[in-house]
């Protein structure tokens, strides 16, 4: 339990931003192009989280997945679409606005951690949150393992100043719930997102937010908050 937290680390895809139509969109057009079965978009929810490539070898037939020169191919495929599409149905999530503005007002800290490529994690969050400073806003890069693995997130810490006790990770799968707690950081489970409670419990959540204003809540009251449903 974190009494006064000065710092938050949001994921980016199902947590800070609904993202799914575009991303499920590309790689279905990628699918389709190369005569392979494509996903009902809602289907994607389940499949993202682990990075592009990762997503790439799950979305192609396991006999194509086998081939990592293909798999490389296709995944650059995916990319190259999906970074000309990525802002036409994006959104944040409602009350996203608002706890970012709320949380800014009160000192804390915020920023962004996402398994998505590095270039693309920054335009999206510079286009749907102009107004907001993060400290930083960092996506994959070659240099840095994917979450779980805390070392992206530690190195954020190291250049923040705070310590990671005082730092909560605010998430919607149980990779982040992995990561939040392998660095040291109070890790929140983003129920509006797109994992299930189950599996950001078994992750490690110290709690469930209902909705995005619900971490003023449990920051105000982290004894005794109980989630509205």
């Amino acid at each position: 339990m974190i009494p006064s937290p000065r710092a938050v680390l949001f994921d980016l895809d199902g947590t800070l931003a609904d993202t799914i139509e575009d991303l499920g969109g590309a790689f279905n057009r990628v699918l389709e192009s190369h005569g392979y079965p494509v996903f009902p978009v809602e289907r994607y929810k389940t499949m993202v989280g682990n990075g592009f490539l990762a997503l790439t070898r799950r979305a192609i037939p396991p006999e194509a997945a086998a081939d990592d020169t293909l798999v490389e191919r296709i995944n650059a495929e995916a990319e190259e679409l999906y970074s000309e599409h990525f802002l036409d149905l994006t959104r944040p999530f409602p009350g996203i606005p608002e706890l970012l503005t709320a949380l800014s007002g009160r000192g804390i800290l915020l920023a962004v951690l996402s398994n998505k490529p590095d270039r693309m994690v920054k335009r999206i969050v510079r286009s749907l949150f102009p107004e907001r400073d993060f400290f930083v806003t960092e996506g994959n890069k070659p240099s840095m393992p994917h979450k779980p693995d805390p070392t992206a997130a530690l190195s954020i810490v190291a250049h923040s100043g705070i310590p990671s006790s005082e730092w909560c990770f605010v998430g919607d799968s149980g990779v982040d719930m992995k990561t939040g707690l392998a660095a040291g950081m109070l890790p929140l489970g983003a129920v509006w997102g797109y994992r299930s409670r189950e599996e950001m419990t078994a992750g490690g959540a110290a709690a469930l937010l209902e909705a995005p204003l619900d971490l003023l809540r449990y920051f105000d009251s982290p004894g005794s908050f109980v989630p509205r449903r």
